[in-house]
């Protein structure tokens, strides 16, 4: 083999393992927050399934391991038509387990024709899901709250809390995280996605792909204390845009609240 064949062979395999291998090495990303809640909660991110390199019997396996109380999916299943049967399999692995899950849609979602956006939420209601969209719901004293998407411009917060009590524990599940800069609710704990951990960890990536006041910050993942209460912004599993991720894994959380 020539030298340059060496050295192309060899390139191959270094962008292999610096931009694809982070798609398929999937990392459980413990975080321990004492909210008084005594309940585990995983959090599944961002499945954009027409790029993901995670298989749902992967998934289901790792939800068997792991046993939480919870599962909540924090939007962007897909933006493409013909992926939607693929979105079906991930949500009946997902609750076929018995535990219960709930979701919101993310941006990704509303690109969807709108016949389409309503299938992919049918799909995931006869999944077994319970999309929030803004709306709350509670289940053993816990008021699990979903925000329709920020970016989407879908958001209510008013309507979404209209039936908390503030008196009782409020998880808040949405998919973009700036949303905590425009809302004036204390809540218990808050869950969203959208930012992929800055899927290509260079430095100043949010200077020059504009995802908001937070990314641009240097807030894009982990847990961090806004002006109502904690929240997470989790790396997420799947990728947009382009099929790669550079020094960030994919990734689901286990929240022990």
């Amino acid at each position: 083999m020539s030298l340059l064949l060496l050295c192309i062979f060899g390139a191959a395999i270094l962008l292999h393992l610096l931009l694809i291998v982070p798609t398929q090495w999937l990392k459980v990303e413990r975080i321990q927050h004492p909210c008084g809640l005594g309940i585990r909660v995983l959090q599944i991110s961002d499945l954009h399934v027409e790029r993901l390199r995670v298989g749902y019997g992967r998934l289901q396996r790792l939800i068997l391991e792991e046993q939480p109380d919870y599962i909540v999916l924090t939007g962007d299943f897909t933006m493409k038509s013909r992926y939607l049967s693929k979105v079906r399999r991930y949500a009946e692995a997902i609750c076929s387990l018995g535990i219960p899950v709930f979701a919101v849609l993310g941006n990704h979602d509303y690109r969807l024709p709108p016949a389409d956006l309503d299938r992919l939420v049918r799909i995931l209601r006869s999944a077994g899901v319970k999309v929030l969209i803004n709306e709350s719901v509670e289940t053993a004293g816990i008021q699990w709250i979903g925000i329709d998407d920020f970016t989407s411009k879908k958001s209510n917060v008013d309507e979404a809390f209209h039936q908390v009590n503030p008196d009782k524990a409020s998880l808040v599940l949405t998919h973009t995280p700036e949303l905590v800069l425009h809302m004036n609710r204390k809540y218990t704990y808050f869950m969203a996605g959208h930012l992929h951990g800055k899927q290509f960890n260079i430095p100043f990536f949010f200077r020059i792909k504009n995802k908001g006041k937070l990314a641009a910050g240097g807030v894009y993942k982990g847990l961090h204390l806004g002006q109502n209460g904690p929240f997470y912004i989790s790396a997420g599993i799947g990728q947009a845009g382009l099929n790669a991720r550079f020094l960030i894994r994919s990734e689901v959380t286990l929240h022990h609240l």
